[in-house]
């Protein structure tokens, strides 16, 4: 379905509450930190879908139709209650494999008993879950639902999914301000089988830095605009072509006040960094005005987002490209960079080169090779 077309069983949940989590690595402002998910709704909900479809995502970035493996963990915050049965409607508009608990597709690891529910985040686990699932359908989808939306909890949830030897992408669709004595947790994105490679969305504010995706272990992921053109066939078939990709002005993006530049950015000479970690790494659609399909009925309770909603948004980016890890399991942020400063670079990113998101000149500008608003580039690839 296009974003130009106009509007016309019971879940068995896996519960743990193990902390993995060593309580003397915690700064003590982690306690007062609070994550927020960087989702944007476009339009009120509809019953059909108004936006990206699948198939759309994958002619614009060159992905397979189908594909993946191994377990995508996606790291939410309450618990999202209709979870399933909001997959199994995006699943059967969009003609995909149905990802459940019971054909064990789904997995929905909840860190306490009793975990109380957010509209806010139920949206959020649902884009994440639907498009994870959409870029990747043959990879496992595990939902690690934290307590709340403070630090210490969503660290724990954290801990949880590195600890899983089947997990090969952590998706981090949350964010919020740098603390001091973040860098201590940068351990933390490190999995038990030293494989998995952790994505987050790097804010929907403009310009400026923010955690986790400041971590020199998290790959950070900001966003464009896409700009398409749509085509009928003969037959009456209706597909969309990639005009052109710029900068979108909420990307989240700047220098850490905390971390140190990372050697795979030494390496690569990121300018005016001043020998700190720079964000994003990369770059995917963001822009909620040319945004995502994506289904969650909320039965009411919000009495607008009930049913299909267009949504954008940098955590629509992080589930992604966690997904396009588990299509070439390839992807980490060494290879990112190695592949950018390559003489074959354009096989592996679109390079963004307009576009803005603020009024900071350099920082707030999309350039050649390397940008401050959307990193390397978008993919053009899964084989990293």
């Amino acid at each position: 379905m296009s974003i130009f077309k106009n509007l016309s069983c019971i879940a068995f949940f896996v519960v743990m509450p193990i902390s993995f989590i060593d309580a003397s690595s915690i700064p003590v402002t982690l306690d007062s930190y609070h994550a927020h998910p960087p989702i944007h709704s476009y339009l009120n909900s509809a019953a059909i879908p108004q936006g990206l479809s699948p198939d759309d995502i994958k002619a614009v970035y060159n992905l397979p139709a189908t594909g993946g493996s191994g377990t995508i963990a996606i790291i939410s915050a309450f618990h999202h209650k209709d979870l399933e049965s909001d997959l199994a409607a995006f699943d059967s508009e969009f003609n995909l494999t149905q990802c459940t608990i019971k054909n064990k597709c789904l997995e929905v690891h909840q860190m306490a008993l009793l975990i109380k529910t957010d509209s806010g985040w139920d949206m959020e686990t649902a884009l994440d879950s639907e498009w994870a699932h959409a870029i990747a359908p043959k990879a496992k989808i595990l939902i690690v639902e934290a307590v709340n939306d403070g630090g210490t909890e969503l660290m724990k949830a954290v801990d949880y999914a590195s600890s899983r030897s089947d997990v090969v992408s952590i998706s981090m669709s949350w964010g919020g301000d740098e603390f001091k004595g973040e860098t201590k947790l940068d351990s933390h994105f490190i999995s038990k089988n030293g494989k998995a490679s952790y994505f987050a969305s790097s804010g929907d504010d403009g310009a400026g830095a923010s955690w986790p995706a400041a971590s020199s272990n998290v790959i950070s992921v900001g966003g464009t605009s896409l700009h398409l053109i749509e085509t009928k066939s003969k037959a009456g078939k209706i597909s969309i072509r990639l005009n052109s990709e710029t900068a979108w002005n909420g990307s989240g993006g700047g220098v850490s006040s905390y971390e140190s530049a990372p050697a795979y950015q030494k390496d690569y000479s990121i300018p005016r960094s001043n020998g700190m970690r720079a964000i994003p790494d990369v770059s995917f659609a963001a822009d909620p005005m040319y945004g995502f399909s994506v289904y969650h009925n909320d039965k009411g309770v919000s009495g607008k987002n009930s049913g299909w909603n267009v949504v954008g948004g940098t955590s629509a980016g992080a589930p992604q490209w966690a997904a396009i890890n588990s299509l070439g399991k390839g992807i980490t942020l060494n290879t990112l960079y190695k592949d950018k400063d390559s003489a074959s670079n354009s096989a592996f990113f679109r390079d963004i080169v307009s576009g803005k998101n603020g009024s900071c000149a350099y920082y707030c500008t999309a350039r050649k090779r390397y940008d401050y608003v959307t990193g390397l580039g978008s993919p053009v690839t899964w084989k990293f």
